[in-house]
């Protein structure tokens, strides 16, 4: 049986509820207005009164006028903010700066647009950057990379930007939609349908972003990205989950995103390109392809203004100006006043809150973002987004213990290669909520999983469904839950992780242990796991597949925790491996080919045949309280896998209760190899029985 290991550390988790709004002051003349207090400022959502709770004023411009000497990060290195850990706080200090972040999206991009956005941010970085700025890069193409920490290091800001090259993009342009009219003259068959692929591909760059998000998130300052890219198209509904997520990410994070179109201003000629082929139809003469241009156009822009505008950015479109939008960042990060509050709608709905802020100065006018997504609790989450949650658990660093949850593996052979590992998760009845419907109680469990190679690459994964409907939960509520499965793996060293989350309240538990399926080749007596069991249930999946502890329709159910009623049996189920084969002449004592520990007749073996010994002894101390009588395997249960199967059956009424060690004696008598496992195991005491009333 695996022992839970890792667990020492666990996960509390703690929601912050603290919004953060930033807003530039300026005066009728534009200039920025930099002596307000908190009492000047009065907040609203959705027309109510918020109370501000915290108040702070960033002036950047102060170092404006500082030296590059006076300019450089204290005691700051590389890998501060977006290479820190994710338990690790940056050790960037940041205050009074203003902090870019340019985040380059090759995934799709041409040769020529690659060219003209690094060109833009090298001018900028050499022409315009002031000591203040701090600047990072990051790039999206085949995978996203961190290319330069937040440095003011002009140097080492151009080296980066001079290392990107035009060929480096590419790959994931947007495909057909599987329509020939206004598809490019290819000579083909047929258009290729790639609307799944488009979907795919406005997701990865949407969840590259929110990703970037959870790293700045760890510093409390405005930060600013510039988004180069060429546009995002998305496909109907499929990609609004991600592109809710990526806002509500960034506002939680105080990250501004300022995107720029890098396509720039842009002319559609009626019959395409001049290096794209003719197109089908009569679109060309019709009008109709410039139109379909056009809209196609103004559609991988629209997800670009949805990301500035909630997040208090800014986009910049249909413009070869592309020096415009760091003069817009610098002007809106010059000075700034940071208003945090704590919203009074304590519902966690995940809907849209406008925000509006006053100042008790008429003559002023105020810049601040729209809005934000509220949080969302387990009940108002959509279906995407519950398993998301599960993805996100199944990657977390630390586990969750809300739900307790344990388990147990055992191992048994197929082949060589092969080995199926069998895993029971138990969840305590009492920590499952259940709901009436039709006159049962029902829940439902949701459950996923991997097992990783040396704890690294993944080779089994598990996901499903659990529905409960029992007549009462209070039988439920004294007893576990057990849900059985497994993987066949080679042998080696894994790392197994699962998560159970209920789906009434959300709340989830984790295990995760590591096992070890030696290669038996190498050992003298080749034997299994031992499955120690107190129930035999028919088994009604659709199919057994390869787990041996599915016989006859008969499924034996591990007990995880070896703990036992005085009323119950004991049953145990092991395996032996390419027994020996010899010449034998003595008769039998007791023969049973399933292995039972039940009187059997006698027997004389077979010429050639293998002779493998078993028994069960229990043991208190140096004191042997109970052994069974020995049982002998003369013939191969499972050719197929050259297996000799036991199956024991002990009844506990005679013994005791107490903690036992239990011994499986097993011995293989033609090869003179043996072994000798022992399991703790535990008779409770009887259950009281409960008072009966009395008739009137």
């Amino acid at each position: 049986m695996a022992q839970q290991t890792g667990q020492a550390e666990s996960r509390i988790q703690v929601t912050s509820e603290l919004v953060l709004v930033n807003v530039v002051a300026h005066d009728k003349k534009g200039n920025l207005v930099r002596d307000l207090k908190k009492g000047d400022f009065t907040l609203f959502e959705d027309g109510r009164k918020q109370e501000i709770s915290t108040f702070d004023f960033e002036n950047v411009d102060e170092l404006a006028t500082a030296s590059a000497a006076e300019a450089t990060v204290s005691g700051a290195t590389h890998g501060t903010v977006l290479r820190s850990g994710k338990q690790t706080a940056p050790s960037l200090d940041a205050r009074d700066r203003r902090m870019i972040l340019l985040f380059f999206d090759f995934s799709a991009m041409e040769p020529e647009q690659i060219d003209r956005s690094v060109e833009a941010a090298k001018k900028f970085v050499s022409t315009k950057m002031q000591p203040a700025d701090l600047m990072a890069l990051v790039s999206l193409a085949t995978n996203m990379h961190v290319d330069l920490d937040f440095t003011d290091d002009k140097p080492k800001l151009l080296a980066a930007l001079t290392a990107y090259n035009s060929g480096q993009g590419q790959g994931f342009e947007n495909g057909d939609t599987g329509s020939a009219q206004d598809a490019a003259e290819t000579s083909g068959a047929f258009s290729a349908d790639d609307t799944d692929f488009n979907t795919f591909s406005a997701d990865r760059k949407l969840l590259a972003l929110q990703s970037l998000m959870q790293a700045l998130g760890k510093l409390p300052q405005k930060k600013s990205l510039i988004y180069f890219s060429n546009g995002i198209t998305q496909t109907g509904a499929d990609n609004q989950s991600a592109l809710r997520a990526a806002t509500a990410a960034a506002v939680k994070a105080n990250v501004s995103i300022y995107s720029m179109d890098i396509r720039g201003l842009q002319a559609f000629p009626p019959g395409g390109e001049a290096q794209a082929a003719s197109l089908h139809g009569q679109s060309a003469y019709s009008g109709a392809a410039v139109l379909n241009d056009l809209n196609g156009n103004a559609a991988s822009q629209e997800t670009l203004a949805t990301l500035s505008s909630d997040t208090g950015g800014r986009a910049f479109f249909d413009s070869n100006d592309f020096g415009a939008v760091f003069s817009q960042v610098q002007k809106d990060s010059s000075a700034y006043y940071v208003l945090g509050f704590t919203s009074n709608n304590r519902l966690k709905d995940g809907r849209f809150r406008r925000l509006k802020v006053q100042v008790n100065r008429p003559d002023l006018k105020l810049d601040f973002r729209s809005g934000y997504y509220a949080g969302r609790d387990f009940e108002h989450l959509n279906r995407a987004d519950r398993e998301q949650q599960l993805e996100d658990e199944l990657t977390a660093q630390l586990p969750r213990m809300d739900v307790p949850l344990y388990a147990g593996t055992a191992f048994f052979r197929q082949d060589d290669s092969h080995y199926y590992l069998a895993v029971s998760l138990v969840v305590p009845g009492s920590q499952i909520p259940f709901v009436t419907e039709k006159e049962k109680d029902n829940a439902t469990i949701d459950i996923i999983g991997e097992a990783r190679e040396g704890g690294k690459f993944p080779v089994g994964q598990l996901r499903d469904t659990v529905k409960l409907a029992v007549e009462s939960t209070r039988e439920v509520r004294r007893k576990n839950v057990q849900y059985n499965t497994g993987f066949v793996l080679a042998p080696g060293s894994y790392h197994l992780k699962f998560i159970i989350r209920e789906n009434q309240t959300g709340r989830m538990g984790s295990f995760e242990t590591d096992v070890q399926i030696p290669d038996l080749r190498k050992t003298p007596l080749k034997m299994s796991s031992v499955v120690l069991s107190s129930l035999r249930a028919p088994f009604t999946g659709k199919k057994d597949g390869a787990n041996p502890l599915v016989r006859d329709q008969m499924e034996l159910v591990p007990n995880i925790t070896h703990v036992f009623a005085p009323d119950q049996h004991l049953y145990l189920q092991y395996e032996v491996y390419e027994a020996a084969k010899g010449k034998n002449s003595a008769p039998v004592a007791a023969n049973g080919q399933n292995g039972t520990a039940k009187d059997a007749p006698t027997a004389k073996p077979a010429k050639d045949s293998i002779r493998v010994f078993t028994s069960i002894e229990f043991l208190q101390g140096a004191t042997k309280i109970y052994e069974s009588k020995p049982v002998v395997a003369n013939e191969v249960t499972a050719p197929e896998r050259k297996a000799v199967i036991f199956q024991m059956d002990l009844p506990l009424q005679a013994l005791k209760p107490g903690l036992y060690l239990c011994q499986v004696n097993v011995i293989d008598d033609v090869a003179g190899s043996f072994s000798f496992p022992r399991f703790p195991l535990l008779i409770r005491e009887p259950a009281p029985a409960l008072p009966t009333k009395a008739a009137d």
